[in-house]
């Protein structure tokens, strides 16, 4: 409960900010489109923990560090037989400009019907920054998180339909960096029966080292990739 408060603050504080940046333009650099302020302060397609629970879909995807807060996570539901993203979620925690481009990528791939997944995996944060009107040069970096997280959500779907083949390989996130432990390296753990932190340890090492700090984002990873291939409760 206290990590919602404090999450529900972050989100608050960040419009606060936001808002008064937005108001006093100042610096013009820095001035929103009124695109990017309707889908940051009324986001499309997010989904509170609440939902999660009832949500229907075939695959899910995370990027970024959840030690930190940055962090996206995506759902969507593919129809089986059209191959065609029929419904997408997705829930961060970062600024404004993370919240306003993957509220509009999630516009994208939904609308008309939905969009396909060979046309939906050719997206590129160029094209969700020129229907958000622009963003500010020092922000154009945030709109990467909900595509990375995108085709992570698709990759996904391809793994839970056998087709292998069409995974695309994404670049792996270092978590130890003193021993080169990625999250990659977790997930795979997981998948031989990693459950707890001591097996992680036992099958990476991870955190073993001098580096402890990592054990935190470990920890959520792990969590992450138990729920993911639903071995929770197995």
């Amino acid at each position: 409960m206290k990590t919602d408060k404090k999450k529900t603050k972050k989100i608050k504080d960040e419009k606060e900010n936001y808002d008064l940046s937005f108001q006093k333009g100042s610096q013009k650099n820095w001035l929103y489109s009124d695109v990017v302020k309707e889908h940051f302060f009324k986001p499309k397609n997010f989904l509170s923990e609440k939902e999660e629970k009832k949500l229907k879909y075939n695959g899910l995807g995370m990027v970024g560090s959840p030690a930190c807060g940055d962090m996206m996570k995506f759902w969507i539901y593919v129809d089986p037989k059209t191959e065609k993203i029929k419904e997408c979620k997705w829930r961060t925690f970062g600024c404004a400009s993370a919240i306003a481009s993957t509220s509009m990528l999630s516009l994208m791939i939904s609308e008309n019907g939905g969009m396909n997944l060979k046309k939906a995996l050719q997206i590129k944060p160029q094209d969700i920054l020129k229907r958000l009107g622009g963003l500010p040069a020092q922000k154009i970096h945030c709109s990467v998180l909900g595509d990375k997280a995108l085709r992570s959500a698709i990759n996904d779907y391809f793994r839970r339909t056998g087709q292998t083949d069409k995974i695309s390989a994404e670049g792996a996130k270092v978590v130890d960096g003193e021993l080169g432990i990625t999250d990659k390296d977790i997930e795979a753990a997981v998948l031989n029966g990693a459950k707890t932190i001591r097996d992680l340890q036992k099958a990476t090492k991870i955190g073993m080292g001098n580096n402890k700090d990592c054990l935190l984002e470990a920890g959520e990873l792990l969590r992450f990739y138990l729920e993911k291939h639903e071995i929770i409760g197995k």
